[in-house]
C-alpha cells in the first residue's frame, strides 16, 4: 500500500493547485477524484463553446 503525506479531495480547480502546492514543498500528495481532473468549469461548465467553435472554422 502506498503512503502519501496530503490526500486531496476532488480534482477541481483548487483541488489541484493544492497538491502541485504539497508536492513543491516536499511532499508526496494525491488526488481523488471520480470523475475529470479539472472539475466542472474546466470541463464543460465554462468553456465558450460557441466561440472555440467558430474559431475551429477559420
Amino acid at each position: 500500500m502506498a503512503a502519501y503525506d496530503v490526500a486531496v479531495l476532488g480534482g477541481g480547480p483548487g483541488g489541484y493547485v493544492a497538491a502541485i502546492r504539497a508536492a513543491q514543498l516536499g511532499m508526496k500528495a494525491v488526488v481523488i477524484e471520480e470523475d475529470r481532473v479539472g472539475g466542472l468549469c474546466l470541463n464543460w461548465g465554462c468553456i465558450p463553446s460557441k466561440a472555440l467553435l467558430w474559431n475551429a472554422e477559420l
